[in-house]
């Protein structure tokens, strides 16, 4: 890490991060898979555009706002994976935005289809389908039905999605990935039975990505691949050495095995499944836990017979969900070989309408 930084900040590895996007590409590419990589994780410009230099077809966005920003910084390809409302004032953002980039948004349900068809005339939708996360999304057996409304509403309808997202547990990757496979199937046949477009079969998270490939899946849309954080480490979603992003934080306190850093909640943010083991790791020392979290201190608890680090020591800290942390930073320190070679702006930060 380098030295003299104030701490807590965030850093990303470029040479592993550069390892997760080549591979993720030629993952896509050797599956005959159009890659739309979800940039809600990391947020960023410079990473978006390398994405694209290596083969992604688009990017996947959260929110019209988060569009804006990309398309600010030259990403002319954009799915809004979210079952928009168009409000007057969204409608008129998203017109704009219609009228610079290749847009398309989701939609899933008869109403929303009509409004957003008197809002922007020949919007692209893909219509959302449940596989079992249980969120938004549609019945994929009455995915025909709402395709219908948009088609009449002047949308042009051009496949189908989900998000599985039930997967995010100890052992569900793959029924997950199946229950994916067998929603987007359904859900494609009930469109194109109503003589309309599925071409477009779009899914796939960074658990689900090992188990999917091929036919009924047309694209995918991984977003935590880049960086990787606690949770895919411990549902096997990424290796140790395939972590690019950590937060640099400070030892401020120890006793015994037990040792406090000062990046709390506000910079690691303060997720935790039910069936997560802690609140982040450090990347140096793979046995220990951050155990607890308050504003600005995390408490870390090492395992037996490992030397508690000093006060003033720098340690690596994996956080539980890495979306959640890009969110809290303003910027990225990259870093090469020990040394930073970079800084770049979270652009898309607080990007949330």
């Amino acid at each position: 890490m380098p030295a003299d930084l104030p701490t807590p900040h965030v850093t990303v590895d470029a040479d592993v991060l550069e390892r997760n996007l080549t591979a993720m590409a030629a993952r896509a590419a050797d599956h005959g898979l159009a890659l739309r990589p979800h940039a809600k994780t990391h947020k960023c410009v410079e990473i978006a555009h390398r994405q694209v230099g290596l083969g992604a077809g688009g990017l996947t966005v959260a929110t019209v706002s988060e569009a804006e920003v990309f398309a600010d910084g030259g990403l002319d390809d954009l799915f809004i994976a979210y079952p928009i409302w168009p409000s007057p004032q969204r409608a008129a953002r998203l017109r704009a935005l219609a009228a610079r980039v290749a847009l398309r948004v989701g939609v899933d349900s008869a109403e929303a289809a009509e409004a957003l068809g008197r809002a922007v005339p020949g919007l692209e939708v893909l219509i959302e389908v449940d596989s079992g996360h249980h969120r938004s999304g549609v019945d994929p057996r009455s995915a025909g039905r709402v395709a219908v409304a948009a088609d009449q509403a002047g949308l042009r309808v051009r496949g189908v999605f989900t998000f599985p997202g039930h997967a995010y547990g100890p052992g569900r990757q793959q029924p997950a990935a199946a229950d994916e496979a067998t929603a987007l199937a359904e859900a494609a046949a009930a469109v194109t039975g109503k003589g309309l477009d599925a071409g477009v079969r779009s899914g796939g998270s960074t658990p689900t990505v090992p188990f999917s490939g091929g036919d009924p899946l047309t694209e995918m849309r991984p977003g935590v691949y880049v960086f990787g954080d606690a949770q895919q480490l411990e549902l096997g979603g990424c290796a140790w050495d395939e972590v690019a992003l950590t937060v640099a934080s400070t030892v401020v306190s120890r006793s015994g095995p037990k040792i406090v850093l000062d990046a709390g909640s506000k910079v690691l943010g303060a997720d935790r499944q039910s069936w997560a083991t802690g609140f982040g790791r450090l990347l140096d020392h793979p046995d220990a836990r951050v155990t607890a979290l308050s504003e600005h201190h995390a408490t870390a608890i090492l395992p037996d017979g490992v030397p508690t680090p000093a006060l003033g020591e720098v340690l690596r800290v994996v956080p539980n969900h890495v979306c959640a942390t890009v969110n809290l930073a303003d910027d990225l320190v990259v870093v090469s070989g020990g040394d930073q070679v970079d800084r770049w702006p979270v652009a898309a930060r607080g990007a949330n309408t």
